[in-house]
Protein backbone atom coordinates (compact mmCIF):
# COMPACT_ATOMS: atom_id res chain seq x y z
CA UNK A 1 0.00 0.00 0.00
CA UNK A 2 1.52 3.31 -1.49
CA UNK A 3 1.91 6.20 1.42
CA UNK A 4 1.47 10.03 0.88
CA UNK A 5 3.67 13.07 1.30
CA UNK A 6 1.43 15.95 1.96
CA UNK A 7 0.38 18.31 0.22
CA UNK A 8 1.96 17.37 -3.38
CA UNK A 9 0.97 13.65 -3.55
CA UNK A 10 -2.34 13.76 -1.93
CA UNK A 11 -4.61 13.87 -4.68
CA UNK A 12 -2.86 11.91 -7.08
CA UNK A 13 -2.06 8.80 -4.67
CA UNK A 14 -5.56 9.13 -3.05
CA UNK A 15 -6.88 5.97 -4.55
CA UNK A 16 -3.84 4.12 -4.30
CA UNK A 17 -3.52 5.04 -1.03
CA UNK A 18 -7.02 4.42 0.31
CA UNK A 19 -7.83 1.65 -1.10
CA UNK A 20 -10.08 -1.16 0.41
CA UNK A 21 -8.80 -4.33 0.66
CA UNK A 22 -10.37 -7.44 1.44
CA UNK A 23 -10.88 -8.19 5.40
CA UNK A 24 -9.18 -11.02 7.12
CA UNK A 25 -11.08 -13.85 9.77
CA UNK A 26 -12.11 -11.92 12.87
CA UNK A 27 -10.43 -12.77 15.68
CA UNK A 28 -12.75 -15.59 18.36
CA UNK A 29 -13.22 -14.98 21.46
CA UNK A 30 -10.65 -18.48 21.86
CA UNK A 31 -7.82 -16.88 20.27
CA UNK A 32 -8.13 -13.55 21.59
CA UNK A 33 -7.59 -15.37 25.41
CA UNK A 34 -4.42 -17.54 24.00
CA UNK A 35 -3.04 -14.22 22.59
CA UNK A 36 -3.52 -12.23 26.00
CA UNK A 37 -1.73 -15.21 27.48
CA UNK A 38 1.33 -15.10 25.11
CA UNK A 39 1.67 -11.85 25.55
CA UNK A 40 2.26 -12.37 29.49
CA UNK A 41 4.33 -15.07 28.61
CA UNK A 42 6.23 -13.12 26.40
CA UNK A 43 6.07 -15.15 23.20
CA UNK A 44 3.57 -12.22 21.81
CA UNK A 45 4.48 -8.92 21.71
CA UNK A 46 2.08 -6.03 22.78
CA UNK A 47 2.24 -4.28 19.91
CA UNK A 48 1.82 -7.53 17.77
CA UNK A 49 -1.15 -7.86 19.71
CA UNK A 50 -2.65 -4.27 18.78
CA UNK A 51 -1.34 -4.87 15.29
CA UNK A 52 -3.53 -7.92 14.75
CA UNK A 53 -6.51 -6.45 16.50
CA UNK A 54 -6.24 -3.69 14.36
CA UNK A 55 -5.67 -5.66 11.39
CA UNK A 56 -8.76 -8.45 11.48
CA UNK A 57 -11.04 -6.99 14.86
CA UNK A 58 -12.89 -9.13 17.15
CA UNK A 59 -15.61 -11.74 16.78
CA UNK A 60 -16.90 -11.58 19.93
CA UNK A 61 -18.81 -9.12 22.38
CA UNK A 62 -16.63 -7.67 25.25
CA UNK A 63 -17.68 -8.40 28.55
CA UNK A 64 -16.48 -7.92 32.37
CA UNK A 65 -14.32 -11.00 32.56
CA UNK A 66 -12.58 -10.21 29.33
CA UNK A 67 -12.11 -7.13 30.32
CA UNK A 68 -10.66 -7.62 33.62
CA UNK A 69 -8.17 -10.35 31.87
CA UNK A 70 -7.09 -7.81 29.34
CA UNK A 71 -6.21 -5.57 32.01
CA UNK A 72 -4.25 -8.34 34.07
CA UNK A 73 -2.02 -9.79 30.96
CA UNK A 74 -1.36 -6.89 29.40
CA UNK A 75 -0.18 -5.46 32.72
CA UNK A 76 -2.86 -2.91 32.69
CA UNK A 77 -1.64 -1.64 29.10
CA UNK A 78 -4.17 1.33 28.25
CA UNK A 79 -3.59 0.82 24.12
CA UNK A 80 -4.16 -2.72 24.46
CA UNK A 81 -7.57 -1.92 26.88
CA UNK A 82 -8.22 1.17 24.04
CA UNK A 83 -7.70 -1.12 20.65
CA UNK A 84 -9.82 -3.66 21.91
CA UNK A 85 -12.52 -1.50 22.72
CA UNK A 86 -12.11 0.15 19.59
CA UNK A 87 -12.53 -3.02 18.21
CA UNK A 88 -15.61 -3.71 19.93
CA UNK A 89 -17.31 -0.83 18.74
CA UNK A 90 -16.43 -1.85 15.13
CA UNK A 91 -18.27 -5.13 15.87
CA UNK A 92 -21.19 -3.18 17.11
CA UNK A 93 -21.85 -0.88 14.37
CA UNK A 94 -19.74 -1.62 11.66
CA UNK A 95 -21.35 0.55 9.16
CA UNK A 96 -20.34 3.82 11.22
CA UNK A 97 -16.77 2.25 11.53
CA UNK A 98 -16.51 1.71 7.90
CA UNK A 99 -13.45 3.68 6.34
CA UNK A 100 -14.00 6.51 4.32
CA UNK A 101 -13.94 6.84 0.82
CA UNK A 102 -10.48 8.04 -1.16
CA UNK A 103 -12.14 11.15 -1.68
CA UNK A 104 -13.71 12.08 1.79
CA UNK A 105 -9.91 10.56 3.47
CA UNK A 106 -8.06 13.15 1.30
CA UNK A 107 -11.06 15.89 1.75
CA UNK A 108 -10.91 15.11 5.78
CA UNK A 109 -6.48 15.17 5.87
CA UNK A 110 -5.99 17.91 3.68
CA UNK A 111 -8.84 20.21 5.28
CA UNK A 112 -7.49 19.01 8.81
CA UNK A 113 -4.12 20.15 7.65
CA UNK A 114 -4.99 23.38 7.05
CA UNK A 115 -7.27 24.29 10.08
CA UNK A 116 -4.21 23.08 12.20
CA UNK A 117 -1.65 25.30 10.63
CA UNK A 118 -3.78 28.20 10.80
CA UNK A 119 -4.66 27.75 14.36
CA UNK A 120 -0.87 27.83 15.14
CA UNK A 121 -1.15 31.11 13.69
CA UNK A 122 -4.00 32.27 15.78
CA UNK A 123 -2.81 31.26 19.10
CA UNK A 124 -2.86 33.29 21.80
CA UNK A 125 -0.73 34.31 24.85
CA UNK A 126 -2.04 32.59 27.75
CA UNK A 127 -1.73 30.78 30.94
CA UNK A 128 -2.92 27.39 32.17
CA UNK A 129 -2.18 25.09 35.03
CA UNK A 130 -0.65 21.61 34.90
CA UNK A 131 -1.52 19.24 37.37
CA UNK A 132 1.01 16.59 37.02
CA UNK A 133 0.67 12.67 38.59
CA UNK A 134 3.99 11.22 37.74
CA UNK A 135 4.52 7.42 38.28
CA UNK A 136 7.00 4.45 37.97
CA UNK A 137 7.28 0.98 37.19
CA UNK A 138 9.49 -2.02 36.41
CA UNK A 139 9.77 -1.99 31.93
CA UNK A 140 7.23 -4.33 30.67
CA UNK A 141 5.28 -4.86 33.92
CA UNK A 142 2.76 -1.66 33.51
CA UNK A 143 2.39 -1.70 37.24
CA UNK A 144 2.66 1.77 37.38
CA UNK A 145 3.74 3.39 41.06
CA UNK A 146 2.38 6.75 41.81
CA UNK A 147 5.74 8.69 42.83
CA UNK A 148 4.55 12.46 43.26
CA UNK A 149 1.95 15.09 41.96
CA UNK A 150 3.10 18.74 40.81
CA UNK A 151 1.31 21.95 39.71
CA UNK A 152 2.88 24.29 37.19
CA UNK A 153 1.78 27.15 35.94
CA UNK A 154 2.75 27.56 31.85
CA UNK A 155 3.02 30.86 30.00
CA UNK A 156 2.87 30.73 26.65
CA UNK A 157 3.70 33.42 24.22
CA UNK A 158 2.18 33.27 20.70
CA UNK A 159 5.69 33.48 19.19
CA UNK A 160 6.05 29.57 20.89
CA UNK A 161 7.77 30.30 23.87
CA UNK A 162 6.86 28.29 27.07
CA UNK A 163 7.44 29.05 30.45
CA UNK A 164 7.08 26.92 33.12
CA UNK A 165 6.53 27.55 37.29
CA UNK A 166 7.16 24.95 39.85
CA UNK A 167 3.94 25.76 42.34
CA UNK A 168 3.55 22.79 44.28
CA UNK A 169 5.04 18.96 44.77
CA UNK A 170 3.20 16.86 46.68
CA UNK A 171 0.74 19.51 48.27
CA UNK A 172 3.47 21.21 49.16
CA UNK A 173 3.73 25.23 48.43
CA UNK A 174 7.10 25.85 46.66
CA UNK A 175 8.88 29.38 47.65
CA UNK A 176 11.42 29.41 44.11
CA UNK A 177 8.84 29.55 41.62
CA UNK A 178 11.27 31.41 39.12
CA UNK A 179 9.46 30.96 35.53
CA UNK A 180 12.02 28.10 34.16
CA UNK A 181 12.08 26.44 30.13
CA UNK A 182 10.83 22.97 31.73
CA UNK A 183 10.56 21.91 35.55
CA UNK A 184 13.40 19.66 35.43
CA UNK A 185 14.68 21.32 38.50
CA UNK A 186 12.42 19.08 40.68
CA UNK A 187 14.13 15.96 39.04
CA UNK A 188 12.37 12.96 37.23
CA UNK A 189 10.78 13.71 33.72
CA UNK A 190 9.40 16.54 32.68
CA UNK A 191 7.65 17.40 29.46
CA UNK A 192 7.05 20.36 26.92
CA UNK A 193 5.80 21.53 23.54
CA UNK A 194 2.03 19.66 23.91
CA UNK A 195 0.57 23.18 23.23
CA UNK A 196 1.72 24.33 19.28
CA UNK A 197 4.97 22.23 18.33
CA UNK A 198 3.28 18.32 18.16
CA UNK A 199 0.81 19.40 15.47
CA UNK A 200 3.01 21.91 13.49
CA UNK A 201 5.76 19.27 12.89
CA UNK A 202 3.14 16.91 11.98
CA UNK A 203 1.21 18.83 9.14
CA UNK A 204 3.96 21.52 8.33
CA UNK A 205 4.74 20.86 4.86
CA UNK A 206 8.88 20.80 6.08
CA UNK A 207 7.85 17.63 7.29
CA UNK A 208 7.37 15.83 4.52
CA UNK A 209 4.71 13.62 6.45
CA UNK A 210 3.47 10.48 5.16
CA UNK A 211 0.03 9.09 6.39
CA UNK A 212 -1.99 6.62 6.24
CA UNK A 213 -5.91 6.02 6.81
CA UNK A 214 -5.74 2.81 9.02
CA UNK A 215 -9.45 3.16 11.71
CA UNK A 216 -12.16 5.37 12.37
CA UNK A 217 -13.26 5.51 15.87
CA UNK A 218 -15.36 8.26 18.43
CA UNK A 219 -13.83 10.51 20.81
CA UNK A 220 -16.22 12.48 23.20
CA UNK A 221 -19.21 11.59 20.95
CA UNK A 222 -17.53 13.05 17.51
CA UNK A 223 -17.20 10.76 15.08
CA UNK A 224 -13.34 10.82 13.34
CA UNK A 225 -10.97 9.48 10.92
CA UNK A 226 -7.91 7.84 12.32
CA UNK A 227 -4.37 8.36 10.09
CA UNK A 228 -1.47 6.62 11.02
CA UNK A 229 1.82 8.76 10.26
CA UNK A 230 5.41 9.10 9.88
CA UNK A 231 7.81 11.90 9.96
CA UNK A 232 11.68 10.44 9.52
CA UNK A 233 14.58 12.22 12.28
CA UNK A 234 16.18 14.45 9.79
CA UNK A 235 12.48 16.22 9.38
CA UNK A 236 11.22 15.77 12.64
CA UNK A 237 14.10 16.44 14.39
CA UNK A 238 12.26 15.95 18.12
CA UNK A 239 14.65 16.25 20.90
CA UNK A 240 15.05 13.83 23.72
CA UNK A 241 17.50 14.82 26.67
CA UNK A 242 18.75 12.85 29.61
CA UNK A 243 19.94 13.73 33.02
CA UNK A 244 20.16 9.69 34.10
CA UNK A 245 24.28 10.59 35.11
CA UNK A 246 25.40 13.89 33.06
CA UNK A 247 22.86 15.70 30.71
CA UNK A 248 22.00 14.23 27.14
CA UNK A 249 20.28 14.92 24.24
CA UNK A 250 19.60 13.57 20.68
CA UNK A 251 17.51 13.86 17.57
CA UNK A 252 14.69 11.10 16.88
CA UNK A 253 11.87 10.67 14.16
CA UNK A 254 8.06 10.61 15.18
CA UNK A 255 5.37 8.25 14.07
CA UNK A 256 1.91 7.85 15.59
CA UNK A 257 -1.63 8.20 14.86
CA UNK A 258 -3.75 11.23 14.87
CA UNK A 259 -7.44 11.48 15.37
CA UNK A 260 -9.31 13.83 12.78
CA UNK A 261 -12.93 14.68 13.35
CA UNK A 262 -14.94 13.94 10.01
CA UNK A 263 -17.15 17.56 9.77
CA UNK A 264 -14.97 20.13 11.28
CA UNK A 265 -11.94 18.44 10.54
CA UNK A 266 -9.95 19.25 13.52
CA UNK A 267 -7.89 17.03 15.85
CA UNK A 268 -9.21 15.90 18.84
CA UNK A 269 -6.34 13.16 19.76
CA UNK A 270 -2.85 12.94 18.68
CA UNK A 271 -0.66 10.28 19.27
CA UNK A 272 3.71 10.88 19.37
CA UNK A 273 6.06 7.85 19.22
CA UNK A 274 9.86 8.76 18.97
CA UNK A 275 11.77 6.73 16.20
CA UNK A 276 15.45 6.24 15.25
CA UNK A 277 16.26 6.58 18.77
CA UNK A 278 20.72 5.79 18.80
CA UNK A 279 21.96 2.83 20.00
CA UNK A 280 23.09 2.83 23.36
CA UNK A 281 21.43 6.25 24.26
CA UNK A 282 19.82 5.77 27.93
CA UNK A 283 15.94 6.79 26.36
CA UNK A 284 15.23 3.62 24.51
CA UNK A 285 11.52 4.92 23.74
CA UNK A 286 9.47 7.78 24.50
CA UNK A 287 5.44 8.61 23.46
CA UNK A 288 2.96 10.82 24.41
CA UNK A 289 -0.63 10.52 23.67
CA UNK A 290 -2.38 14.11 23.37
CA UNK A 291 -6.39 15.01 24.19
CA UNK A 292 -7.47 17.60 22.61
CA UNK A 293 -10.99 20.11 23.42
CA UNK A 294 -12.69 23.25 23.40
CA UNK A 295 -11.49 25.95 25.32
CA UNK A 296 -12.83 29.94 25.99
CA UNK A 297 -9.56 32.57 26.34
CA UNK A 298 -10.97 35.81 26.57
CA UNK A 299 -14.12 34.50 25.26
CA UNK A 300 -12.89 33.19 22.15
CA UNK A 301 -12.44 29.51 21.49
CA UNK A 302 -9.24 27.78 21.36
CA UNK A 303 -8.65 23.54 20.86
CA UNK A 304 -5.96 22.97 23.35
CA UNK A 305 -4.86 20.11 25.46
CA UNK A 306 -7.27 18.60 28.02
CA UNK A 307 -4.66 16.13 28.82
CA UNK A 308 -1.21 14.22 27.93
CA UNK A 309 0.21 11.02 28.84
CA UNK A 310 3.90 10.96 28.35
CA UNK A 311 5.89 7.43 28.51
CA UNK A 312 9.51 7.05 28.51
CA UNK A 313 11.38 3.74 28.62
CA UNK A 314 14.84 4.19 30.07
CA UNK A 315 17.91 2.59 31.49
CA UNK A 316 19.61 2.62 34.82
CA UNK A 317 22.19 0.39 35.70
CA UNK A 318 21.35 -3.27 34.64
CA UNK A 319 17.41 -2.25 35.46
CA UNK A 320 15.42 -0.78 32.67
CA UNK A 321 12.13 1.39 33.95
CA UNK A 322 9.05 3.14 32.25
CA UNK A 323 7.98 6.42 33.69
CA UNK A 324 4.16 7.89 33.07
CA UNK A 325 3.26 11.77 33.52
CA UNK A 326 -0.24 11.71 33.30
CA UNK A 327 -0.96 15.95 32.78
CA UNK A 328 -3.95 17.31 33.41
CA UNK A 329 -4.17 21.17 31.72
CA UNK A 330 -7.29 23.07 33.75
CA UNK A 331 -8.18 26.69 33.35
CA UNK A 332 -6.85 28.05 30.29
CA UNK A 333 -7.04 32.32 30.78
CA UNK A 334 -5.59 35.18 29.55
CA UNK A 335 -1.52 35.90 29.69
CA UNK A 336 -0.81 37.68 33.01
CA UNK A 337 -3.51 36.16 35.10
CA UNK A 338 -2.31 34.41 37.98
CA UNK A 339 -2.63 30.57 38.47
CA UNK A 340 -4.97 29.61 41.62
CA UNK A 341 -4.13 26.47 43.48
CA UNK A 342 -7.85 25.01 44.88
CA UNK A 343 -8.86 22.06 47.16
CA UNK A 344 -9.86 20.44 43.17
CA UNK A 345 -6.06 19.99 42.50
CA UNK A 346 -5.49 16.73 44.02
CA UNK A 347 -5.15 14.58 41.10
CA UNK A 348 -7.04 11.38 41.00
CA UNK A 349 -4.74 8.50 40.52
CA UNK A 350 -5.69 6.32 37.40
CA UNK A 351 -7.05 3.05 37.91
CA UNK A 352 -4.33 1.26 36.00
CA UNK A 353 -1.73 2.94 38.90
CA UNK A 354 -3.01 1.57 41.71
CA UNK A 355 -1.05 -1.72 41.77
CA UNK A 356 2.17 -1.43 43.14
CA UNK A 357 5.59 -2.17 41.28
CA UNK A 358 6.95 -5.81 41.79
CA UNK A 359 9.60 -7.41 39.72
CA UNK A 360 9.13 -11.64 38.78
CA UNK A 361 11.86 -12.19 41.52
CA UNK A 362 9.79 -10.51 44.33
CA UNK A 363 11.82 -6.96 44.54
CA UNK A 364 9.37 -4.61 45.10
CA UNK A 365 11.45 -1.60 45.55
CA UNK A 366 10.58 2.34 44.28
CA UNK A 367 12.70 2.80 41.28
CA UNK A 368 14.73 5.54 41.08
CA UNK A 369 13.91 8.45 39.54
CA UNK A 370 13.96 8.70 35.54
CA UNK A 371 15.11 11.23 33.42
CA UNK A 372 13.10 13.85 31.66
CA UNK A 373 11.16 13.21 27.97
CA UNK A 374 11.31 15.09 25.24
CA UNK A 375 11.69 18.71 25.23
CA UNK A 376 10.94 21.28 21.93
Amino acid sequence: MKKLVIPVLLALLAGAAFGQTPQPEKISQSEYVRMLYAVESGSMSKSDLIEQIRKRGIGFEMNSGLRSLTASKSGNDSEVRRTVEEASRRLQNPEAARLPSPEEASRVLGNARDAALAAVGEMPDFVVKQRIRRSVAFAGTGNFQSRDHLIVAVSYRASGQEEYELLSVNGVRQTDTKPKGNYSQVGGTSSTGEFVSVLETVFKPESETLFDVIDTDVVRERRTIVFEYIITRDKARQQITSYAILPDSTITGMKGRVWIDRENFRVLKLESIATEIPSGFPVTAASRMIDYEWVKISDEPYLLPSQSDVRLTFRQGKESYESRNLIQFRDYQKFGTEVIITDEDDIVIPEDEETPVTRKDGDDSIPPPPPPPPGE
